[in-house]
């Protein structure tokens, strides 16, 4: 599954930043700072498993991925607000951009419906399918990191794969996704 889009265990990862880590106060950064944040997610996470592995199957990726995201913007829906993130300006577990001066994508389904992962991946895969255009010589594994740092900050701001993460949230958002998604895979089921 997800083979179209590359595997994410073979995805390089530096993993979470401090300043991502620091959110929990952990004790550690990098990819055990990811695996950690993954893990305290994952009871949460357990309960939309099977909606995830559906549309992980739906789109040809790997449900571990869309965890990841799932955990990495939401805490698996623990910071949301009846379904609001951001102050407002994203919606659901994945964190969908609907604010006008953001991503203006519409509102669609409950915040952890089906509906909702199924268009929150479809502008993963919008954005993966941009960076393969933009970046043709990078591999599989290196266009999806990039796609998932531009469902992050949009792909005009990725500009190099060494930098990939230069303009996202934390300046670690794909490290940290591509790192949390890997503990999803591996200890998680997904």
């Amino acid at each position: 599954m997800g083979a179209g889009y590359g595997n994410i265990m073979d995805v390089e990862t530096t993993g979470a930043s401090r300043e991502t880590a620091d959110q929990d106060r952990l004790d550690c950064e990098g990819v055990e700072a990811s695996h950690k944040m993954a893990k305290i997610d994952y009871a949460r996470m357990k309960n939309y498993r099977s909606i995830i592995k559906q549309v992980g199957t739906k789109y040809d990726i790997e449900p571990a991925v869309i965890a990841a995201i799932i955990s990495r913007g939401s805490r698996a829906g623990n910071v949301l607000t009846n379904g609001w993130g951001d102050s407002g300006r994203t919606w659901g577990l994945m964190q969908v951009d609907v604010s006008p001066d953001g991503g203006r994508h519409p509102k669609k389904g409950d915040w952890n419906s089906e509906e909702h992962l199924c268009q929150g991946t479809e502008i993963l895969i919008y954005f993966i399918d941009r960076i393969r255009i933009k970046f043709p010589n990078w591999n599989s594994e290196q266009q999806l990191k990039g796609g998932i740092a531009a469902y992050n900050t949009g792909d005009g701001q990725v500009k190099s794969y060494e930098k990939v993460d230069k303009k996202t949230t934390g300046r670690d958002y794909s490290n940290d996704v591509v790192a949390r998604a890997q503990w999803y895979k591996t200890k998680g089921g997904f």
